[in-house]
């Protein structure tokens, strides 16, 4: 029956299905034709004269990651570090004052080369800040914890203060107490036309021998004053 009605006038062949809307000889050429288009845009390749294979692929390099340790004070005062790339070539990086824990620098065409004639990819360094031990940070403002003697609080006194620049003098004001905190004008991190504060805090610091002179005199104290540093506490309980 089919051998019959294919051979009738009119008849169309049995072409597996797809009748002739299948895959053609012209059909294929012209998918050929937009796949070239498709990868010359995508990669920026070109083919050889008549057609055919492609020549000369070019992409960016890839982007590569690096963590940098730096120092505290080299974060927030800015510095310049040099470092050795994988390929073995030593760069400068420029550190700005006040940069962040965690916070990514990009160093345009440090990373990776391109291929064909693309680009060379970035560097991108992530900043590790070490702790210090006497500074912390808040945003552009430094804290930090100073020792005072107990004359010092009752009396007050001139006192050195270090500083992320470099000590500094310092007024304690008479009956100064722990945990008391006096500020530092633009003595905190410069970043562009703004500079934070340091902020002290005191704390009164007794030495681990007492002596004969201070027992005598804490034991005046208790004897002569009525204070009561626990009475606010008591009102509010």
């Amino acid at each position: 029956y089919y051998h019959h009605y294919a051979s009738q006038d009119g008849g169309e062949r049995y072409d597996g299905g797809f009748g002739r809307q299948g895959f053609g000889p012209g059909d294929g050429a012209g998918q050929e034709e937009d796949l070239s288009d498709l990868f010359s845009d995508l990669f920026g390749t070109r083919q050889r004269s008549g057609g055919g294979a492609y020549q000369e692929f070019h992409a960016r390099g890839p982007d590569l990651r690096y963590q940098l340790p730096v120092d505290f004070l080299e974060a927030v005062r800015g510095s310049k570090k040099s470092v050795t790339m994988p390929d073995g070539k030593h760069i400068e990086i420029t550190i700005p004052a006040g940069v962040k824990d965690g916070q990514t620098l990009r160093l345009r065409g440090k990373g990776a080369p391109g291929y064909g004639k693309g680009s060379a990819g970035d560097a991108l360094v992530t900043i590790a800040v070490s702790p210090h031990p006497v500074f912390t940070r808040d945003g552009d403002d430094i804290e930090i914890e100073l020792p005072i003697t107990v004359d010092e609080a009752v009396l007050g006194a001139q006192v050195d203060v270090p500083t992320i620049l470099g000590s500094v003098s310092m007024t304690i004001p008479p009956g100064a107490s722990s945990g008391q905190r006096l500020r530092l004008k633009g003595r905190g991190i410069k970043r562009g036309k703004t500079t934070g504060d340091q902020t002290v805090h005191l704390k009164v610091v007794l030495p681990k021998k007492i002596d004969d002179t201070v027992r005598g005199l804490a034991e005046q104290w208790r004897e002569a004053s009525t204070f009561d540093p626990r009475a606010d506490i008591r009102r509010k309980t």
